[in-house]
């Protein structure tokens, strides 16, 4: 049966020959809930895409060592996580915010899993979903920043369990915070008045701080390369 704008939809019988499995096996995947409900017309359920989807999604989890008991785990916690207008404070459809410098990146739950192989858990996705480094889109994930997404999925390869790094990553968001906080200060205190560089006066913070953003990511650089500096020092020392 075709729907509006290309969308399919299938019975149970040709959902299943879709993806491969057994009509059996599709109705044991419903009755554990990894799957969303059916649309109903009269006694007959009519599947669609996500449904395909997410049938092919638990494949590829589960051969990737995942248990169905993971799974539901894994599907629920994403059914609870915030959305993508959430994450970025604006709706789904909005283009993608231009007074931030980190790339989103859209991912499967299976490129998930590679990026961090077996510690893709309920528990660690909650906390990244709580921390606002995931948000969930349909059938897709997006962490809110490629450059963070790689250096987790190194750490983890280096041997850091991927919960360590999530603490880690709650801990730096607070310090980072408070020195974004110290920076707006001195903006606030020395050049709000004044608006050089074509800035008209009273448009707030937000222009300065945008100009002036590289000045404060050097000053956190050198002062973090400053301070491993000393801690390898006293390492060696040792």
């Amino acid at each position: 049966m075709e729907r509006a704008a290309g969308a399919r939809e299938y019975r149970v019988e040709e959902l299943a020959r879709e993806a491969g499995i057994t009509v059996r096996t599709l109705r044991f995947y419903r009755e554990r809930k990894l799957l969303p409900p059916p649309r109903r017309e009269g006694r007959i359920a009519w599947y669609d895409d996500r449904h395909l989807a997410r049938l092919r999604t638990i494949a590829a989890l589960l051969a990737r060592g995942h248990t169905l008991n993971g799974i539901a785990d894994l599907t629920a916690a994403f059914g609870s996580g915030r959305d993508v207008g959430e994450l970025f404070g604006r709706g789904e459809d909005a283009a993608p915010a231009t007074w931030t410098e980190e790339t989103p990146v859209r991912l499967s739950p299976e490129d998930l899993a590679d990026h961090f192989a077996g510690e893709v858990t309920p528990e660690n996705l909650a906390a990244a979903l709580d921390l606002g480094y995931l948000a969930v889109d349909g059938e897709e994930i997006v962490h809110i920043s490629r450059r963070l997404l790689d250096v987790s999925a190194a750490l983890v390869r280096e041997g850091v369990p991927l919960a360590a790094v999530l603490r880690a990553g709650k801990e730096v968001r607070e310090h980072a915070t408070a020195m974004a906080e110290i920076f707006t200060a001195v903006v606030r205190s020395h050049l709000t008045d004044d608006a050089p560089d074509g800035d008209a006066p009273g448009n707030g913070l937000a222009a300065p701080l945008e100009r002036l953003r590289p000045l404060a990511k050097s000053v956190v650089e050198a002062e973090l390369s400053m301070a491993l500096d000393r801690l390898i020092r006293a390492e060696k020392d040792l």
